[in-house]
């Protein structure tokens, strides 16, 4: 169970250890969740590149402890890359994932879930002490995300209309929404951006929150209070916030059984019904990815990319 091994990666020396350790009840191990980013890695990288990460950890499996970890931890290998991030608890020392032995040092942590900001390092303002997330020179979001979290007696189907109807509202604004699952019960909408202040997209998502409430008051919520979103989509704008972060694409999440953040085709959003699984295993991922490809390449940042409109309100 705890035998160690030395293995190279793409030239690179990696030690891992207990590859047979069990992280869901089911039996899926860390090392099939090490394999699952090695083989994603082709379209999940460009994803997480130039993103400060911030991961999940697992170390006795999801039946156990997690935690959030965001500093780079002791020991991490010269070859993985970091970014400081000044915050106002002080500055962090992210990890920025580049290549494939990133994800399988990380995976090894049994770090299950990748989360990232909705801007990128290369966009944000650095300054001597790193990237920072406060006041004028905050960081440029290359995306807006809509979370659709649902509440009590949401079905997926419920859930899918609600997307459908988040993303028309985009569309009349000349915004292109992608649909993902989280992974989860949830459904999420991804805008590309040109690179806009992050307080500015969360100020704008935040306002098209409250729009599809007021529009639509018997489908969305947009206040953050659990007990008001019974049979009711909260539209979760705090997501935009620079301090902030959103499972990433193809991130495993910690559940009760291995399930994948999926990005999805309208196609496939408006046939969910009622009991339809909005979970995608490891494995049937990876074949996804073979016949499909990078369904999340569209929001990638580009040239191109649209202005954010301002609020709603």
């Amino acid at each position: 169970m705890n035998e160690r091994i030395t293995t190279e990666i793409d030239g690179l020396t990696l030690n891992l250890s207990s590859l047979d350790k069990p992280l869901f009840p089911s039996g899926f191990t860390k090392g099939e969740l090490i394999n699952y980013y090695v083989e994603i890695s082709e379209v999940l990288l460009p994803h997480l590149r130039d993103r400060a990460l911030t991961r999940v950890r697992f170390p006795e499996g999801v039946t156990g402890d997690s935690f959030y970890e965001k500093n780079a931890p002791p020991g991490t290998p010269e070859f993985v890359r970091t970014v400081d991030v000044a915050t106002s608890a002080g500055t962090v020392s992210y990890v920025s994932v580049t290549q494939r032995a990133d994800l399988a040092w990380l995976a090894n942590f049994a770090s299950i879930e990748l989360h990232t900001p909705q801007w990128r390092t290369t966009e944000a303002t650095a300054h001597e002490d790193g990237i920072v997330l406060d006041g004028e020179d905050e960081p440029l979001a290359t995306s807006l995300v809509v979370d659709l979290d649902p509440g009590p007696g949401i079905t997926p189907e419920d859930s899918a209309k609600g997307a459908i109807i988040a993303a028309t509202t985009l569309a009349e604004l000349g915004l292109e929404a992608h649909p993902k699952s989280s992974g989860n019960k949830g459904l999420q909408l991804t805008v590309p951006i040109s690179p806009t202040p992050a307080s500015q997209v969360y100020a704008f998502a935040q306002s098209l929150a409250r729009h599809l409430a007021r529009a639509h008051p018997k489908r969305f919520v947009a206040t953050m209070a659990k007990n008001a979103r019974a049979g009711l989509i909260f539209v979760d704008f705090a997501q935009n916030l620079a301090a902030r972060n959103t499972v990433t694409a193809y991130s495993v999440r910690g559940l009760d059984t291995p399930s994948v953040a999926t990005p999805l085709t309208w196609e496939e959003v408006a046939a969910l019904r009622a009991d339809t699984p909005v979970r995608t295993h490891p494995t049937a991922m990876l074949e996804r990815v073979q016949n499909l490809g990078d369904l999340w390449q569209a929001t990638l940042p580009t040239p191109q990319s649209p202005a954010l409109p301002g609020p709603l309100d």
